[in-house]
């Protein structure tokens, strides 16, 4: 399993057009088989920031993701709505099992 956190922060003018595209895109990913999770989360103190809980079930599947006519669509819409760069940290699974995802 490879888990990816994205944490992404946007204008505040763009919260409600950034949540409407991000879950469109979050609804067709996990339709991905090689997808596990796809959660969206926004900041209760701040909610211009958003992580994105990506959780795939290998590195070919997260390769695969970003090769998506959603995921393209999604990037293309949201980056102008940006305050900061999207950044990724990636993480190793060690519970559940990964036959328990």
């Amino acid at each position: 399993m490879l888990i990816v956190h994205v944490q992404v922060q946007v204008h505040s003018g763009s919260v409600d057009a950034f949540i409407v595209a991000t879950l469109e895109n979050a609804r067709n990913s996990i339709r991905e088989p090689g997808i596990a999770r796809f959660d969206v989360v926004q900041q209760t103190e701040d909610p211009t920031r958003f992580v994105l809980v990506e959780v795939y079930r290998d590195e070919q599947s997260a390769k695969a993701h970003k090769e998506t006519a959603h995921y393209a669509k999604w990037r293309e819409i949201v980056a102008p709505m940006m305050s900061a760069p999207r950044a990724g940290t990636k993480f190793s699974n060690l519970f559940p099992d990964d036959k328990d995802w």
